[in-house]
């Protein structure tokens, strides 16, 4: 398989070659892109349960718990994509190919750009009442 990674075991010795060895800034570097990712997910749940829990007036409920469930999702699905890129670029760098695409960013931010719009719209139209 392409994409099996050999790890080096703790007992082997590690390469005498400085050029074989994967650089450490590049990893903790992509550790802290998944912690910026998670930081993402977590706001995205926050923002999700305080919508629920914290914007009562907000519209009708069925609107607000669809804004909340939205926002749920998407911090889930932001967690998983954060644990899934992490393996693959983890791995890529360690096997010398570049890096995976993804378009993740670009979707979540046109999302959460129709979201804002959306409860512009609410805030919009519910002042009068």
């Amino acid at each position: 398989m392409a994409d099996e990674v050999r790890l080096r075991q703790p007992n082997e010795a590690r390469p005498t070659d400085p050029a074989d060895e994967l650089d450490y800034r590049f990893s903790l570097a992509n550790e802290r892109t998944f912690l910026a990712w998670i930081r993402t997910a977590l706001a995205l749940v926050g923002g999700g349960l305080a919508v629920d829990q914290l914007l009562p007036d907000l519209g009708r409920p069925a609107l607000r718990a669809t804004i909340a469930s939205v926002l749920l999702v998407l911090g889930a699905a932001t967690a998983v994509h954060a644990a899934v890129r992490w393996v693959q670029v983890e791995r890529r760098m360690r096997s010398g190919r570049d890096l995976p695409s993804t378009r993740y960013p670009q979707v979540l931010a046109l999302l959460l750009a129709l979201g804002a719009v959306l409860l512009v719209l609410v805030v919009v139209l519910g002042a009068d009442r």
